[in-house]
């Protein structure tokens, strides 16, 4: 029989000491196993289930693994029964909960994120970009400098560092981005990334991330037709954890609707008009989008990579230049069937597989005698390209 015991650093309940009288073998943390005083035969949970395989190939007696706080919310509950055992949980008050409640927040609209490493730093970083308030707990190589440096300057977030939360020096520090990047941290368990400006909208129904939008493909006054950029969109397939490009963004639409998708998004614009246009139509939209002002390629040099890169204007110097940065998806729209050839030879090269697709819409139209006509729209041609590899 194996028992997980979550503790949260206050006394454990009297069924969770049970357990731990009746154990002959406990396995946790060295922090937490120093503090319990136990008398059965301790292990370090660096190697949990070769230790626990061990234990119940030779028949003996019941297990404990101790853990901190909840360990059914990413804990070690999920790899015990992917490794097929099923154990009695006695879970505590998770970190995340701690967090928030020492911070003195409700976190019904918080996103949580708890990544393995930093390989996804960047996932997590454009989360933080897209959602005003995200509860981090920290992994090796993704903490509070790490995150503060990747968000400089261009997202401005308060952070909450929560550490030893539970334990004997638990702190809760407010800090300024540019503090968390050179102050040493000990121990943080959870960072809190928030948006100060953001102004809560009201209680939704689901916790975390908010439910998609109820349409998309809006009706936006210029830029491409409707059926265009649901084209695009679905070719784009922005997501939470996303960063997308919209370059030669125009009035926003693009940029627009892959941030209500759930994306980080930057927007790339030269022409002022357009840029209060696109302004205009973020506040409208009550959506997140950076706005770098410039004349790509130029422009998009000092941007992080991104996941997904949609090109409204510029020639194919400004395609390959996207591409150079080895996003998954490519999208670019142009005028006129003589440039398709010309941007899928240039992506070709560049490692990417393309298609060109002719989009040409035909909407109703009322007579004023009642009837109804069909009236074409210039016809767009969109291609969409993906590394050859992975096509």
């Amino acid at each position: 029989m194996i028992t997980v015991v979550g503790w949260d650093g206050s006394e454990l309940p009297a069924k969770a000491v049970d357990k731990l009288h009746e154990a002959e073998l406990v396995v946790g943390p060295d922090a937490i196993l120093a503090q319990l005083r136990l008398t059965a035969t301790t292990v370090a949970d660096g190697s949990l289930l070769e230790t626990l395989d061990d234990h119940l190939e030779h028949g003996q007696g019941p297990a404990v693994v101790v853990t901190e706080g909840d360990p059914g919310f990413f804990g070690v509950v999920r790899t015990l029964r992917a490794h097929g055992l099923n154990p009695e949980v006695l879970p505590a008050m998770s970190l995340v909960t701690r967090a928030f409640g020492c911070a003195g927040l409700n976190w019904e609209d918080a996103l949580v994120v708890a990544p393995s490493g930093p390989r996804q730093l960047n996932r997590v970083v454009n989360a933080c970009r897209a959602h005003p308030k995200v509860a981090l707990i920290v992994a090796p190589g993704v903490g509070p400098a790490e995150i503060a440096r990747e968000l400089a300057p261009t997202t401005p977030r308060a952070l909450i560092v929560c550490e030893d939360l539970g334990g004997p020096d638990q702190r809760i520090t407010h800090s300024r981005m540019g503090e968390a990047t050179t102050r040493p941290w000990k121990d943080p368990d959870v960072v809190l990334v928030i948006d100060p400006l953001h102004r809560p909208k009201e209680p939704s129904w689901v916790a975390g991330a908010r439910p998609g939008p109820a349409e998309w493909a809006l009706p936006f006054e210029s830029g491409l037709p409707a059926e265009v950029r649901a084209f695009v969109l679905a070719k784009l397939g922005p997501r939470l954890g996303d960063l997308v490009w919209d370059v030669g963004a125009g009035v926003g639409e693009i940029a627009v609707e892959c941030a209500r998708l759930g994306a980080a998004v930057v927007a790339v614009e030269r022409d002022e008009e357009s840029c209060a246009k696109l302004r205009a139509n973020v506040l409208l939209y009550g959506v997140k989008v950076a706005l770098t002002r410039g004349q790509a390629p130029p422009a998009l040099e000092p941007l992080p990579d991104p996941d997904a890169v949609y090109v409204g204007g510029g020639g194919p110097d400004v395609v390959v230049a996207c591409a150079a940065r080895r996003p998954r998806t490519l999208v670019c729209a142009l005028a006129k069937v003589e440039q398709v050839s010309a941007v899928l030879d240039r992506l070709r090269e560049l490692g990417y597989r393309g298609e060109g697709t002719q989009i040409l819409a035909s909407n109703l139209t009322l007579n004023p005698d009642g009837s109804h006509r069909l009236t074409a729209s210039d016809p767009v041609f969109v291609v969409h390209a993906t590394p050859a590899h992975t096509a």
